[in-house]
């Protein structure tokens, strides 16, 4: 049975929804992107948690989704470390310590601190389009987006899911993204330290990141590492084309659990 319900951690209060139906299995732990929330998954998570027979649970982070709002849309440099922090309270709050994270872009960048940091609860990790440094295509996918907001319907099309946080959430991206103090800002440290395995999935296409990403991840991780590069897709292949994706998802999972 979904239990959806706003927890509290770290006196933030994040909509989650969980399907804890496996018992004695891993759960998969989706986080979604600089501008996604848990209704933006669509029916992709049941569907992978179904097919690897794994409980899933996904949140909406702070000022997006059904969660509380942002208290300013200023973030420090290292915002998506203090997201792998907060990760690890939420899953020490809901009693979980045998995590598979899917994280797409921002989410999967969070999704490699967390298991960089926090090895006893991590078991593996499937990166989806995920960033470990800044790249100029990444900038110039970001003031495009910054641009489709200003002269499309895009504000509206995401109220729909964030309602009245759109503005706020949009401008703690893309400013932060496109600070001078951001532009340096690297986690290729951290990599060695991450021992569980790992897929990495990536669009050959994609407009925010180069293979560059991946090449650099998986040969700097201490695991187990594969890449899955998708021709001709871009940012988001779950949505892309997602049987592709949830066909080497399963064989990833069901290879290691």
């Amino acid at each position: 049975m979904i239990e959806n319900k706003i927890l509290n951690v770290g006196g933030q209060n994040l909509f989650t929804e969980y399907n804890n139906a496996f018992e004695n299995r891993p759960t998969i732990v989706f986080l979604h992107d600089s501008l996604g929330s848990v209704q933006l998954w669509r029916d992709f998570p049941a569907k992978l948690s179904e097919a690897a027979q794994c409980n899933a649970l996904a949140y909406d982070r702070l000022g997006y989704g059904k969660s509380y709002p942002m208290p300013t849309h200023e973030r420090p440099v290292n915002y998506m470390e203090l997201e792998a922090d907060l990760l690890n309270d939420v899953l020490t709050e809901m009693n979980i310590d045998n995590a598979i994270l899917f994280g797409h872009s921002d989410g999967g960048t969070i999704a490699l601190i967390t298991a960089a940091k926090y090895l006893e609860k991590v078991k593996a990790v499937i990166c989806e389009a995920g960033h470990i440094f800044v790249e100029d295509v990444t900038l110039k996918g970001v003031y495009d987006a910054w641009n489709a907001y200003k002269t499309t319907n895009l504000s509206e099309r995401l109220q729909k899911y964030h309602g009245d946080k759109v503005e706020m959430l949009f401008k703690a991206w893309t400013e932060t993204w496109t600070r001078e103090d951001y532009r340096t800002w690297n986690i290729e440290h951290l990599l060695k330290h991450i021992t569980c395995p790992l897929l990495f999935i990536q669009g050959e296409a994609d407009e925010y990141g180069t293979l560059d990403q991946v090449e650099k991840t998986v040969t700097q991780v201490s695991g187990s590492a594969e890449k899955y590069i998708i021709p001709a897709i871009g940012h988001t292949p779950h949505k892309e084309v997602p049987e592709l994706v949830l066909e080497r998802a399963i064989e990833f999972i069901t290879k290691y659990f």
